[in-house]
């Protein structure tokens, strides 16, 4: 080789690319965990809507789950009497009274796993067509710093899709009209 082609090839971008391209097409294959995208898609966004937080153990469609839907101490103003929680129609599960309780629960996180605490004694009335749940916990519910949780133990819907789940709350007073708390959409794949 002459000495022209010898300081093309040394000083070259373009086989320098060539060289490492099949090494960097290769990275994405060995990588073969699923990415959750960490955006939440709502229809209606005014000022009025409140995201709740809420947590569930497996998002596949038939499988057995456990849903958290969470009242942080941010999302109550004053004592809790009920607690509403308003359930899609299209949310077609295994939803029976047995299988739903109120505690109080840890949010986890990357150490640490979610989880009840401690069981809140309280009444709960799920209605006939499954689209309401009331909560009457024995004593009021403080506005302290604790969370407390709604816990489902359900079988997943058939429907794979969003579904938007609305809270509403009694507070402790002179006012007996049930206020929004929050709305938590839970995604099933």
């Amino acid at each position: 080789m002459n000495n022209k082609t010898q300081i093309f090839f040394k000083e070259s971008k373009f086989l320098k690319l060539l060289l490492l391209s099949p090494f960097l097409l290769s990275i994405p294959l060995l990588n073969n965990n699923e990415v959750k995208a960490g955006l939440e898609f709502q229809w209606d966004q005014n000022s009025g809507y409140r995201r709740l937080k809420w947590f569930q153990k497996d998002s596949e469609k038939r499988a057995r789950n456990t849903i958290f839907f969470f009242l942080r101490p941010s999302d109550r103003k004053a004592d809790l009497l009920k607690i509403n929680l308003k359930i899609p129609k299209t949310f077609k599960s295994t939803l029976k009274e047995e299988k739903i309780s109120f505690c109080q629960a840890k949010i986890g996180g990357f150490e640490s796993r979610t989880k009840c605490i401690k069981d809140i004694p309280a009444d709960i009335e799920l209605n006939e067509d499954n689209t309401s749940l009331d909560i009457f916990p024995f004593k009021p519910i403080p506005s302290n710093k604790d969370t407390y949780a709604i816990v489902f133990k359900v079988f997943n819907p058939k429907r794979t899709g969003l579904y938007q789940f609305h809270s509403y709350g009694q507070y402790f007073g002179k006012n007996t009209v049930s206020s929004y708390l929050g709305s938590a959409t839970i995604l099933i794949d």
